[in-house]
């Protein structure tokens, strides 16, 4: 079996040793699903401007979304990396978890967001017209609709990285969901 090692920046092009700086300037670490793209000569560059486009959505959405997908795709890492990215968000760490089980008792807007986010990963965009009819109720336009289907696939990238290499997890692990959440 292949093994992923997290390349360093000495083992990856000059273009990928110019982002590894750019990343480390920016936010003192290159995370190592990032670091694991590097091994191609072009999807580092590529992903981060395709996960750095605007969006419609808040930054406190886009969390809501990837902490859905990535609860779905069972991701440890990506559970870990928007935990904590959550965090930074304003989101505790009961709405994070509530968030996971992709619901929110505080927020409907969130809800319905966090509800259709799940149906479209778990149906691959099939059978969501319940949660769709919620999602434009709560104001969300078929512009958002666009945007959440390109959040979802952004972390569905992530998420199968991840989960395929299994890299070594640099962030501070999310609790696990009890069973009657998950």
């Amino acid at each position: 079996m292949n093994q992923f090692n997290v390349p360093v920046r000495g083992e990856v092009s000059d273009n990928n040793q110019a982002i590894f700086d750019n990343l480390n300037k920016a936010i003192g670490m290159v995370p190592n699903l990032y670091a694991t793209m590097a091994y191609s000569e072009t999807a580092l560059a590529n992903y981060l401007q395709f996960q750095n486009g605007k969006t419609s959505f808040s930054n406190k959405e886009k969390e809501v979304v990837n902490l859905v997908v990535s609860q779905v795709n069972n991701c440890s890492y990506c559970l870990a990396a928007h935990t904590a990215i959550g965090k930074m968000n304003g989101f505790t760490d009961e709405q994070i978890l509530q968030i996971r089980t992709a619901s929110s008792d505080w927020d409907q807007k969130i809800d319905a967001l966090a509800k259709l986010a799940k149906a479209i990963t778990v149906s691959k965009g099939t059978d969501v017209s319940e949660e769709l009819e919620v999602f434009f109720e709560q104001g969300y336009s078929k512009g958002h609709l666009v945007d959440l289907i390109l959040l979802i696939a952004d972390k569905v990238v992530m998420n199968y990285l991840h989960n395929v290499t299994n890299v070594p997890v640099d962030f501070p692990l999310a609790p696990e969901l009890e069973p009657e959440l998950n």
